[in-house]
């Protein structure tokens, strides 16, 4: 639609006008500058369409436009979104729901720049150790360590060493003739011993300037079986003025040593390295344990039973901690410096609360604490940031691959606040994903930090709380894919709540509710499990109740995914695995006598596991809700056996866009065709043969019921179940589809379009078609991405799985969803190593009454209300 009404300056709101891209439908919309903008509506209705594909990608695109072409063929070139204009647009930065990469080396402590404030702080005043005798190193004078000298290499001729150069390019001749000229006559290049008796010698030693080389000057050679104390103190400090500090010993029965004037152990004689940064670095193979490469892990092989079928051979891999590092990544010297006797690697296993601790407790010398003040500043305000963004339970040395996207993008959302940027437009995508109520009060105070500080903040978002504190509202809807992409709404909260036509006004106001159908089921049997303890679980015993909707809830980091996800999980997974074999085993005639799991009770009443989570149904663009499903295979068939299908000789293959048979021959099947260009993004293109249709011209010449094979790819659920009314396999899924929200979806639609919410729903679609009982089904977070009236149609289909004699475990945070489940086992009570307990488990109006964790205390409103009414 045309832009209409009379907007403010563009100085004081960004204008978005006819914007085209995916489904939205040539709308305008104004954001208010300087303010909290949520931007909500149903999963599919055009939220991040709007947000990331429209205005960051417009803003990202034009910083890219003021680059120089070469830049750009580095950078890349962004596309320009289907928009007509974007007026008062501010420089845009995305804080996107994506992991951080898979980079093993890449930790908590590394991607949010605190473990290189610490690789700083104990270079500077860290007090280094001897790692064999650990006593404290510390700075001796030339006379002591003379002595030492002495000591050690008693009774034998040494050869004082001065290094000069260590494995450097370069040609070095005009270097060596100046210290012939000084009076040095030998020297030890690249290991080769020389004399010179006159410079000439010098000048025709040709050293490859493109080479590495290795130079010492040999300042002298001593007989320590007699009295040479003066001497050897005149040549160890002739020697560490020339090797800046360092001198080598070498004699004919010893291993060649190397000395610091800094970091000698009088006690041992080791000699420590001079510390700077990248020593403290396990990403360099100067501060990296050695056996390791940095790491912390190394594989190895190990006897052992395998998963599944798998488990009866003999070998496999194993990701084990490295022994020599013991898993802390460094090598020995950089271990072994300490700051009030905590090494860097200990300060990278404490949790970002207990860092806190740390650093406000640090006592240091008056001289150290004026060189670090600036430094430890620092690190506080880091790890405040991290803390206020309900990440106070991680530690720097988890890995980032372990990070939820979530995690890392509440990360970066620290990193951006700790930059005190202004002006400048931020875009977020479910910040809130993954917090506990406790932890998103939290998330909410810095995001109006960040607005105060002078920024436009847009949140494509769902949590009710965050919608409430908003400044401006953009609801989009009414409804999703084809039938969303319109503006529904705009206007303050309390405007929103008066708006009739607004679906989350009526969720914002009171006059819908999530509800709960049917009274709460009763728990008869449980799944025990006991001795629990991977990563932050406290050696606990836990019972879930089977048969019914239980849900797991607790603070950030509390461990509810260790104990469902990594603990209860594999258990089963062994469980039913042994039974499996079992069984196949006594079809032929053999028996297997497994061991039975330990600590477990009640697994005998579960007889399979299914874990379903928002992973794509699919990577490519050929998989889709038909393929996944069994539709299309069904579809397929219907076809194939038409009278004029049958005629022509067509099979099965012949209606799928995968096989040469029936397929386009010009795009092979995939509807368009993509074409490469240098400095500019590809364009894709509609292919001309096929128009996108994917299959050849005898293929669509096959009819049902007036459509031809494509015709119904396009189809929405909704019309394909109007289309194959009288076909009650097929129509039977599509009501499915429906059912659970998505009659939207096209049959067609790439899986790698499909949101998490959509991928997690059709997978349930998949469940809902099967006619088993006494299964478990696992969920981690099922609400992610989905507006208040998605997740009632979700409870909907999540209910009927376990009217059907299924049992359900919901990983969940909404408090609207915890308040209807039958059954809730609270994790806590706090995140990390304060967490890893059962806080509390009953039904939820029992969790209300006791004083104990903080779920109850976030349900007690509610039930207070309902006593009240």
């Amino acid at each position: 639609m045309p832009y209409q009404g009379k907007c403010v300056e563009s100085s004081q709101s960004i204008i978005i006008k006819g914007a085209r891209e995916h489904n939205l439908k040539d709308i305008t919309v104004e954001i208010p500058k300087n303010s909290l903008v949520v931007i909500t509506g149903p999963s599919g209705s055009g939220k991040s369409s709007l947000a990331l594909d429209v205005l960051y990608t417009e803003g990202k695109r034009r910083y890219m436009d003021s680059l120089s072409s070469y830049a750009r063929q580095f950078l890349g070139v962004v596309g320009k979104p289907e928009v007509d204009a974007i007026d008062g647009l501010c420089p845009a930065i995305a804080i996107e729901q994506k992991t951080v990469g898979s980079n093993p080396r890449s930790t908590v402590g590394t991607i949010t720049e605190i473990y290189d404030c610490l690789r700083v702080l104990f270079a500077q005043v860290g007090v280094p150790h001897c790692p064999k005798c650990h006593k404290v190193v510390k700075a001796e004078s030339p006379e002591s360590l003379s002595a030492l000298i002495q000591t050690q290499f008693h009774g034998q001729v040494i050869t004082i060493h001065a290094p000069f150069v260590h494995d450097r390019k370069g040609e070095y001749t005009e270097d060596l003739k100046k210290f012939f000229q000084s009076g040095y006559y030998r020297f030890r290049i690249d290991g080769v011993v020389y004399k010179f008796t006159h410079i000439d010698e010098v000048a025709k030693l040709k050293l490859q300037k493109m080479h590495k080389h290795t130079i010492d000057i040999l300042v002298d050679s001593i007989d320590l079986s007699e009295y040479e104390h003066g001497r050897v103190q005149a040549s160890v400090e002739h020697a560490f003025q020339i090797g800046k500090g360092v001198c080598k010993i070498s004699s004919a029965s010893q291993l060649e040593q190397v000395y610091s004037i800094d970091h000698v152990c009088l006690h041992c004689g080791e000699s420590m390295p001079e510390f700077e940064p990248r020593n403290f670095s396990f990403n360099s193979p100067i501060g990296a344990c050695q056996q390791c490469e940095g790491l912390g892990i190394v594989s190895g092989w190990m006897n052992g039973l395998m998963e599944a079928e798998s488990r009866w051979s003999n070998i496999r891999w194993k990701e084990e901690i490295c022994d020599a590092c013991d898993g802390k990544r460094l090598n020995p010297y950089a271990l072994a410096v300490k700051i009030n006797d905590c090494s860097i690697a200990d300060l990278a296993g404490y949790s970002i609360a207990d860092l806190r601790v740390f650093f406000d407790n640090l006592v240091l010398d008056p001289v150290a604490q004026e060189v670090v003040k600036g430094l430890i500043k620092e690190l506080k305000t880091k790890i405040e940031f991290l803390q206020n963004v309900g990440l106070s339970y991680l530690t720097l040395s988890r890995p980032a691959q372990t990070l939820s996207g979530g995690e890392a993008q509440r990360i970066r959302l620290a990193t951006q606040i700790g930059s005190m940027l202004t002006g400048v437009l931020y875009v977020l995508d479910e910040p809130s994903i993954g917090l506990h109520q406790r932890d998103n009060d939290k998330l909410i105070k810095m995001l109006e930090l960040l607005r105060d500080i002078g920024n436009t903040v847009v949140v494509v978002e769902h949590d009710l709380d965050t919608i409430a504190r908003a400044d401006f509202i953009i609801e989009m809807g009414p409804g999703a894919g084809v039938h969303g992409g319109m503006v529904v709404a705009t206007g303050t909260p309390e405007e929103i709540k008066n708006n009739e036509k607004s679906l989350t006004g009526g969720y914002l106001s009171g006059r819908l509710k999530i509800t709960k159908t049917g009274p709460l089921r009763p728990t008869a049997k449980f799944l025990t499990l006991k001795h629990l303890s991977k990563n932050n679980l406290k050696n606990i015993t836990v019972s879930f109740p089977l048969g019914v909707m239980c849900g797991i809830s607790g603070v950030s980091g509390s461990g509810k995914s260790t104990l469902v996800i990594q603990e209860l999980v594999p258990i089963l997974m062994r469980e039913l695995d042994g039974r499996s074999l079992v069984k196949r085993a006594a079809t032929v005639g053999k028996e297997i006598k497994l061991e039975k799991e330990k600590d477990v009770i009640g697994a005998e009443y579960i007889e399979s596991l299914v874990v379903i989570n928002q992973s794509p149904i699919g990577r490519t663009p050929r998989s889709n809700p038909a393929t996944y499903l069994g539709i299309f295979d069904d579809i397929r068939k219907l076809y194939a056996q038409l009278p004029e299908s049958l005629a022509r000789g067509y099979k099965l293959g012949r209606f799928s866009f995968n096989t040469s048979e029936g397929r386009c021959f010009e795009c092979a099947g995939e509807g368009t065709i993509t074409y490469s260009m240098h400095f500019l993004p590809e364009v894709v293109m509609q292919c001309k043969t096929c128009k996108g249709r994917r299959y050849n011209e005898a293929t669509l010449e096959i009819l049902f019921k007036g459509k031809h094979i494509a015709e119904v790819l396009a189809m929405t659920a909704f019309e394909a179940s109007l289309f194959f009314e009288s076909h009650k396999g097929i129509k039977k899924k599509l009501d499915l589809l429906c059912e659970v929200g998505l009659e939207y979806l096209q049959l067609g639609q790439s899986s790698n379009t499909l949101s998490g919410g959509e991928a997690q729903r059709i997978k349930l679609v998949d469940e809902l078609g099967k006619r088993g009982k006494n299964t478990l089904y696992i969920l981690d977070e099922p609400t992610t991405g989905l507006h208040s009236c998605d997740i009632d149609k979700l409870l909907k289909v999540l209910n009927t799985l376990v009217d059907k004699g299924n049992s359900m475990i919901i990983i969940e945070h909404n408090i609207d969803v915890l308040r209807v489940m039958d059954y809730l086992i609270d994790m806590g009570p706090e995140g990390g190593v304060g967490g890893g307990t059962v806080v509390c488990q009953g039904i939820p109006s029992y969790l209300v009454t006791i004083d104990q964790g903080y779920t109850g205390r976030y349900l007690k409103p509610y039930f207070e209300v309902l006593q009240n009414s």
